[in-house]
């Protein structure tokens, strides 16, 4: 059963009970993330999530660290392009524990400044693995490119430069522009009372001040493009894509459809063409990335030098086959299942449900139930998955990364040319 509760301030407070469930997950949010960041700070949201935990007028990073431990709590956080979320699972009966120290740190951290350093080591070490990792790395590259100019296109890392620049004064100026009631979501899923919840966060949250008005979001504007960064690998890592709906647009249902058929599982057709039939690859995906106002639809695939224009070939080839309309309704049905089934599985998952009702409140400022979800998907037909691969893949508009030991002239661009 779903509730929520906004307090005068903004802050909302969201809760699903699931009473056959002996655990809680419980969520704080701020509806910031690196597209919200300028050049200068770029990093900051990420780092603000890591010093979170490092200490408070209460409470030493150990003594956070202990606490939480000590009531089995399984505790993270995440940062991305446009959330931060600080998030715990628990027992049930560890609640009050949990609500009182998850409030403590996200409302009375310090930001102690030999804290800040020894943790920003701790983040350029975060960095330099992703950059000595070419799956992970790849991806970044290819969102600068693909976002250029716009902050979509930042690492949500950061850079050496930029981390190395935060302070104690750069990041309580940012808080006080972001961390703002009308931002802050808090969301439970699992065996808890609403009104329980309620009574732990309320007189805390009521408190913090509205603030300033939100600073808007600028309008991201895709760049079509090629770029190949030369470096001394094994392998040749490639990633190629185009627009795709955003978060909000009711398109979204068929570009899930269109992800899963193209390279979204492992009977998929770039999967079984470039794997299971020649080898060429060990890891290769299709991925569809969606924001609050647009979204990204690509192709990430591992191979040999040697072998790169045969794969780049074969990815033309099947997306070219799906804007000719090469789609059966067995291909549909299976693709449809397919989600409807990771859908419904995620839903006897307390972190997943808990997720969705913050999600599902930035976009729509509503509960979503499966059963509207799993309605939506079995509206999907042939045409619009067709429609939304020759929106997203079309001539001009698909931009192409490589890492690795390759070069722009040795590439076959006809890739990236659609009928």
């Amino acid at each position: 059963m779903y509730h929520k509760t906004v307090l005068g301030n903004g802050v909302k407070i969201l809760s699903e009970k699931m009473e056959h469930i002996r655990s809680i997950s419980l969520g704080i949010w701020v509806g910031v993330g690196s597209r919200d960041e300028m050049e200068r700070e770029n990093g900051i949201s990420h780092f603000v999530e890591h010093m979170i935990f490092k200490g408070t007028r209460n409470r030493s990073g150990l003594q956070i660290a202990k606490e939480l431990d000590a009531i089995g709590g399984l505790s993270n956080a995440f940062t991305g392009k446009e959330h931060t979320c600080y998030h715990s699972k628990v027992l049930d009966k560890h609640l009050s524990t949990l609500a009182e120290i998850l409030s403590d740190i996200f409302l009375n951290s310090i930001f102690d400044p030999q804290d800040m350093d020894r943790e920003r080591q701790v983040i350029l070490q975060e960095i330099n693995m992703m950059e000595d990792t070419p799956e992970d790395c790849i991806h970044v590259l290819f969102n600068r490119l693909f976002w250029f100019d716009h902050p979509l296109g930042m690492c949500v890392l950061g850079t050496d430069k930029t981390v190395s620049n935060i302070r104690k004064e750069t990041i309580l100026d940012y808080i006080n522009r972001f961390y703002t009631p009308s931002r802050i979501i808090i969301t439970a899923a699992g065996n808890i009372e609403h009104d329980a919840l309620v009574a732990h966060f309320e007189p805390l949250f009521k408190a913090i001040e509205s603030g300033n008005e939100d600073p808007p979001r600028s309008i991201p504007h895709v760049h079509s493009d090629i770029s190949c960064q030369w470096k001394d690998l094994e392998q040749v890592h490639i990633c190629l894509g185009g627009k795709a709906p955003n978060l909000s647009s009711d398109t979204r249902f068929a570009g899930a459809v269109l992800n899963t058929i193209l390279g979204g599982n492992m009977s998929s057709r770039l999967f079984q063409e470039i794997r299971e039939k020649r080898g060429l690859a060990y890891s290769l995906y299709s991925f569809l990335s969606a924001y609050m106002d647009t979204g990204l639809m690509g192709v990430y695939v591992g191979t040999d030098p040697s072998q790169v224009n045969q794969v780049l070939e074969i990815v033309h080839r099947e997306i070219q086959k799906i804007r000719d309309g090469e789609v059966s309704k067995s291909d549909l049905s299976a693709a449809r299942e397919h989600l409807m089934g990771g859908v419904l599985l995620g839903a006897e998952n307390t972190d997943v449900r808990m997720m969705r009702l913050a999600k599902n409140d930035y976009v729509f400022g509503r509960y979503v139930t499966y059963d509207e979800l799993v309605a939506k998907l079995q509206e999907v037909t042939v045409d619009q998955v067709v429609a939304v691969a020759r929106d997203t893949f079309q001539n001009d508009e698909v931009s192409l990364v490589t890492l690795g030991q390759t070069k722009k002239q040795d590439l076959d661009l006809a890739c990236l040319q659609f009928n």
